[in-house]
């Protein structure tokens, strides 16, 4: 343990995103990547509170969606209004890009599906990890943007010889219990 490590760190508990539609956002995760919506709620807009607590304009207000993705993640979707929003998403080489990854069983399997779904745009052909990273060598994968633009990734683990270990539940400990 270290002096930086923070006081009574257990774990991830969620990811959040920012869509232009709820409803939109929430079908395709629960109807293509097969969550469970757990609850909605709305906030703002509330004086100061919004600035204070979100670092966001005063006038801005929320609603957001919690769902649960099996077995493990957490991933809360916000809608927001407020005057002067940005609409641009972040490129993957910008400050505050990001994307989500999910391992499938077989990439190829997982394209061709997302092929047939309205407004996700495959990012090029899928790729497979070389010799020059022995650790990961045969990881296949490729990017692709749901349709109203979050950038997500899929990882096909199945042909690498002897992958790094990978966190699964089995592992699930808090950094305090390591």
């Amino acid at each position: 343990m270290t002096d930086r490590l923070m006081p009574g760190l257990q774990y991830v508990d969620h990811a959040a995103f920012t869509v232009p539609n709820l409803n939109e956002a929430v079908d395709f995760f629960v109807e293509v990547l097969g969550a469970e919506e757990l609850y909605r709620s709305q906030r703002g807009p509330d004086g100061d509170y919004m600035s204070v607590n979100f670092d966001v304009p005063d006038d801005a207000s929320l609603t957001l969606a919690m769902l649960r993705l099996p077995p493990n993640l957490n991933v809360e979707l916000f809608e927001w209004q407020a005057d002067g929003q940005r609409t641009e998403h972040p490129r993957h080489c910008d400050r505050g890009g990001h994307h989500l990854c999910f391992v499938v069983d077989d990439v190829d399997a997982a394209v061709a599906h997302l092929k047939t779904i309205e407004g996700v745009r495959i990012l090029g052909e899928r790729k497979e990890v070389g010799a020059d990273s022995p650790l990961v060598a045969g990881n296949r994968w490729i990017y692709l943007v749901t349709p109203w633009g979050l950038l997500m990734e899929l990882v096909d683990r199945s042909r690498v010889a002897n992958p790094p270990h990978f966190v699964g539940p089995a592992d699930w400990t808090s950094p305090k219990e390591q």
